[in-house]
């Protein structure tokens, strides 16, 4: 056993040495997805899209399978597809001979990753394909494999030089199957007319479930919306922006549009001897900045940076029905 080896990461160096040899991995893989990129407009466009066509036409799932490197690849690009509206499982090749094939119906599309096409593990797999005329598309690096010469479909990725110094650990090659694997899954979605609607029914969790909710689905609403008239005296508005307690007061007309808003910048600017006998009509900016009930909470928390304020009034039809505030975001985990 290789005794391990003490990098030399003192301030003297400066690390140089770790970092050179990170810019020349990334840019070795840079360059093999620079060549997969050109391989889609030069000959890989034609199974690519017969791919995405097969799987989309697919009455059952697709079931992903591989073994090594390519196995941990194939297992993200499985749930990557179940993620996007495509149903996947991955199985792996070595359990599929030891009764795993019986995941695998007629309905369903196989997906094997071998960089190499050779992989013994493979051989159950593939003949089960053969022998229930189960759909089998490759992602390989070799047409002429035993997996390419068995498949339906070929997707043959371009040969480039893996970041490794020794050119064995796979890293380029990895990288270009997860490539191709998102690609799949990103074109199958656009094909399906997959929404951000539909994706939140498959990520009701954590802050991209958050991030997926709607602006209705968290704004304070009815007795807690700060609003007054134009007719309302700043000693009044002052006291209702204190008693609602989010640092703005939305000034409504008589049809209950909302047609201005006060907020602290308005009252430091506005500040005068005779300030309280002021109206909200004197004092609030007109036109206010608003959202709709159907935005995101990721779109709202970016209208928010963008437009550098803490609070935003929701509209319909240009009358107020809710506020959110910044804080409210934090708390739903939207950051």
């Amino acid at each position: 056993m290789t005794a391990p080896v003490a990098l030399d990461t003192s301030p003297a160096s400066g690390g140089q040495d770790a970092c050179a040899s990170a810019l020349r991995t990334i840019e070795t893989e840079a360059a093999g997805l620079a060549i997969l990129k050109a391989a889609l407009g030069n000959g890989l466009g034609e199974p690519f899209a017969r791919a995405v066509a097969t799987i989309a036409a697919a009455r059952g799932r697709v079931i992903v399978t591989g073994v090594g490197k390519s196995g941990h690849v194939g297992a993200k690009i499985a749930a990557t597809f179940a993620s996007t509206g495509t149903p996947a499982s991955f199985v792996h090749a070595t359990e599929a001979s030891h009764g795993d094939l019986g995941m695998i119906t007629d309905n369903d599309v196989v997906l094997a990753l071998s960089w190499s096409g050779e992989t013994q593990e493979l051989a159950a797999t593939i003949a089960y394909t053969r022998r229930f005329k189960v759909p089998l598309v490759a992602i390989t690096s070799r047409a002429e494999s035993a997996l390419g010469t068995a498949a339906d479909i070929v997707l043959a990725l371009p040969k480039v030089e893996e970041a490794c110094p020794h050119g064995l650990a796979p890293t380029t090659s990895t990288i270009l199957q997860m490539a191709t694997g998102d690609a799949l899954a990103i074109a199958l979605l656009e094909a399906r007319g997959f929404t951000a609607q539909d994706f939140k029914v498959y990520h009701p969790g954590g802050r991209l479930g958050a991030s997926l909710l709607h602006a209705r689905d968290v704004m304070h609403g009815g007795e807690k919306l700060p609003l007054a008239t134009p007719a309302t005296t700043m000693r009044d508005a002052i006291v209702l922006i204190t008693q609602k307690g989010f640092g703005v007061l939305g000034i409504i007309d008589e049809a209950e549009r909302l047609v201005g808003i006060i907020t602290d910048g308005d009252l430091r600017r506005h500040l005068s001897h005779d300030f309280l006998d002021k109206t909200a009509g004197d004092v609030m900016t007109r036109a206010p900045k608003t959202i709709p009930g159907d935005m995101l909470l990721a779109s709202a928390m970016e209208f928010l940076n963008r437009t550098s304020i803490t609070a935003v009034f929701v509209v319909e039809d240009g009358r107020p029905v809710g506020i959110i505030h910044l804080h409210d975001l934090l708390r739903h985990g939207v950051a």
